[in-house]
């Protein structure tokens, strides 16, 4: 086979579909190739009949067919599956070629991946690709890190296929190994919250308002229009209209126990590993959790009381609108602690990461896709080295037009036995990080009496002293580890 194409891709689910015929749109010649051969001729039969695309029944075949330096891009499921390709792929290329990871890899394993190819001469990237199947064929968002030597190479090609904002890119060279993957991860742990507040604000309106499916429907449709401008709003109004064949609403037929693929997990673990206090995001994995406990839930439902008033009695109109203040204060939060865990990342990594640059790549063809972005890429353009979102003006000016709103709605849900973690713990974290002093004094104090784990004075700091609290536990202190 002549050397014509100008990438080739490895995986022909829908994503991988998409993706080929996206580029084949942009002017790229694509050879695809698939484990399962069927599958390729399938798809130059169908979907890609009419087009550029040529095909490959052998990786030999398919590398034949690139043009140098060689351009590999893979989406196939996570883990050992990528470096299974890799070992076929590394005999068959030459220095300077390329592999592309366009799977939810953990970042970590990028980082390996990058390193050892890096020995072997071979260009190694690991991309977040986000916006699901409509944005793989359409424009989605792309997130590259890895070999930086790789970006010369595949700038063209992700750069015409990506969603455009303002006619911009929404893909720009992230940073050095496993930044891409790691930034996608933090994409998708923001994404767990969203989808968590905005669950909780419709059980708010559903269970303590009374609401009907489409009067939230509504609601949320007017929601669209304002600072909750987003992808996802525009969904959960489609979703709380949509009917099932006998006229029912279908979300309610829906068993009430989430699913997760993991990505919002890894991203608590990290936060949990940086010391960094993404609780938002934490609690919406944990909600997911809970929720699949549906059997004990139903039988502790049976058991367990709540409080007597389980509806709200007051002005209904008024409520409806704190709701939608609390939920985008809480959204505001969910993204100031999502920048926390990328800048501690950036730090332990040594990753020159624009954080201006990110937000403009999730204003569009991403699943967190929102206006809301761009007040974020304007606030890193006026301070690049600004250490919390919350403390731009436009962030802090929200959250202070917010807040009455939103303890109104902790407070109300909190008396009428309605779970909302994601916008309470959103809360606690607002009022946590404007407190000048926290009760870390005692736990301080309790841990030095039991473990003699020293603490600092706040008349001597740096310095760590430890106290006999007893009078019989002896001066000698656990200097040699932290607990």
């Amino acid at each position: 086979m002549s050397q014509q194409a100008d990438i080739a891709l490895i995986g022909l689910a829908v994503m991988g579909q998409n993706l080929i015929l996206n580029m084949n749109d942009h002017g790229f010649v694509v050879c695809a190739y698939n484990r399962t051969t069927e599958k390729v001729h399938q798809f130059l039969a169908n979907e890609a009949k009419g087009t550029k695309v040529i095909g490959a029944t052998s990786l030999e075949e398919m590398v034949a067919s690139l043009k140098k330096p060689r351009r590999v891009m893979m989406l196939v499921k996570a883990g050992q599956a990528v470096d299974d390709f890799i070992a076929k792929l590394l005999p068959l290329l030459e220095k300077g070629d390329i592999i592309i990871d366009g799977g939810n890899s953990e970042y970590q394993d990028t980082q390996r991946r990058t390193k050892s190819l890096e020995e072997k001469g071979i260009y190694f990237v690991g991309s977040g690709v986000s916006g699901g199947e409509d944005g793989a064929r359409y424009g989605p968002s792309l997130m590259p890190g890895g070999n930086p030597k790789a970006w010369p190479h595949i700038k063209s090609i992700f750069q015409s296929i990506s969603a455009k904002a303002d006619g911009e890119p929404c893909c720009d060279w992230v940073g050095e190994d496993g930044a891409g993957h790691f930034v996608k991860m933090v994409h998708n742990g923001i994404e767990y919250g969203d989808m968590q507040l905005i669950c909780e604000a419709y059980q708010l309106m559903k269970d303590a308002l009374g609401m009907s499916h489409d009067d939230m429907s509504k609601e949320f449709e007017e929601w669209n229009k304002g600072e909750l401008d987003s992808f996802l709003i525009e969904i959960t109004k489609d979703i709380l209209k949509f009917k099932d064949t006998d006229g029912k609403h279908l979300v309610e037929k829906i068993k009430d126990s989430a699913g997760q693929k993991g990505t919002g997990k890894w991203t608590a673990v990290a936060a949990l590993e940086y010391g960094i206090p993404v609780t938002l995001i934490g609690e919406s994995v944990f909600a997911r959790c809970l929720s699949s406990l549906k059997d004990e839930r139903t039988g502790a439902s049976k058991v367990l009381k709540g409080p007597q008033k389980t509806s709200y009695d007051g002005d209904k109109r008024e409520f409806v609108e704190h709701i939608r203040k609390a939920l985008y204060a809480s959204k505001i939060i969910s993204y100031a602690q999502g920048f926390m865990l990328l800048r501690e990342a950036a730090r332990t990594y040594n990753w020159n990461l624009n954080y201006g640059g990110i937000a403009l790549m999730w204003r569009g063809g991403c699943i967190i896709r929102s206006a809301f972005l761009g007040n974020i890429k304007a606030a890193f353009d006026k301070n690049p080295n600004l250490s919390n979102l919350l403390l731009d003006n436009f962030f802090r000016d929200a959250i202070h037009k917010c807040q009455d709103s939103w303890r109104t709605v902790v407070a109300t849900a909190a008396k009428i036995g309605i779970p909302i973690p994601a916008l309470s713990t959103a809360l606690s974290f607002y009022d946590g990080y404007r407190s000048e002093r926290l009760p870390a004094n005692l736990i301080q104090a309790q841990r030095d009496y039991f473990g003699a784990h020293t603490y600092e004075l706040l008349s001597s700091p740096g310095k760590f002293v430890h106290t006999n609290w007893t009078g019989h536990g002896g001066s000698v202190s656990a200097s040699t580890y932290q607990a």
